[in-house]
């Protein structure tokens, strides 16, 4: 598969990728085909892969990857680094294909409004602090919390494409779903212990 032109818009990539008839598509040929937007562009790809109507255990399988990718973007790198078992792994193009159309559409209306600003949040420290945020989420992403995957997975693309656009009001945006998302995770564990005190005190009383 052929390097993409760096000014190539995303969704254009995106577009090639689900016109290719190839069944499968390994994270080697997606690192390739992102050239040098492939950490951002992973962590967008793999964050809105965790947002798809997909079978159960998808967010912990798509979320994996997440937890690798995150914390290069936390330590400085600007290249995706996979170990050799990962690189030939392969996304099965038959359970993606049918919604990249949506989610294409999705991109070419953002990157139509969107352009480089506020980028002092993308220097050394505003690249760790969105490696840092997306590593959390990461981490949420692969504990299997029912409908617990949509609003950090929906924080981690904003913040990827953010990263890709050098668009600073979109880092902000990710940063508030992001806000929301650890909000709603708090309340709900918050929720879950006080039915299992309740449950215990039951118990006890009987």
């Amino acid at each position: 598969m052929l390097l993409s032109d760096p000014h190539q818009p995303l969704s254009e990539v995106l577009q090639e990728i689900a016109e290719t008839p190839s069944e499968r598509i390994s994270l080697n040929e997606l690192s390739a085909r992102f050239g040098g937007r492939a950490l951002g562009a992973l962590l967008l790809v793999f964050g809105i892969l965790c947002l798809l109507p997909l079978p159960p255990g998808a967010t912990t399988i798509f979320g994996l990857p997440l937890l690798l990718l995150a914390p290069q973007l936390l330590v400085g790198l600007r290249a995706p680094w996979l170990p050799q078992t990962l690189r030939h792994r392969a996304v099965e193009m038959d359970q993606v294909r049918p919604n990249l159309p949506r989610v294409i559409r999705w991109l070419r209306r953002i990157e139509s409004v969107s352009r480089p600003r506020l980028t002092f949040l993308f220097g050394p420290v505003g690249q760790r602090l969105i490696g840092l945020v997306c590593t959390v989420l990461a981490v949420v992403l692969i504990l299997p919390i029912p409908l617990g995957n949509l609003l950090p997975a929906a924080s981690v693309s904003v913040l990827a494409l953010a990263l890709i656009q050098r668009d600073g009001i979109l880092a902000l945006i990710g940063y508030g779903a992001a806000l929301a998302s650890a909000s709603v995770l708090v309340l709900a564990a918050s929720v879950v212990i006080k039915a299992f005190q309740g449950l215990m005190a039951l118990l006890s009383a009987a």
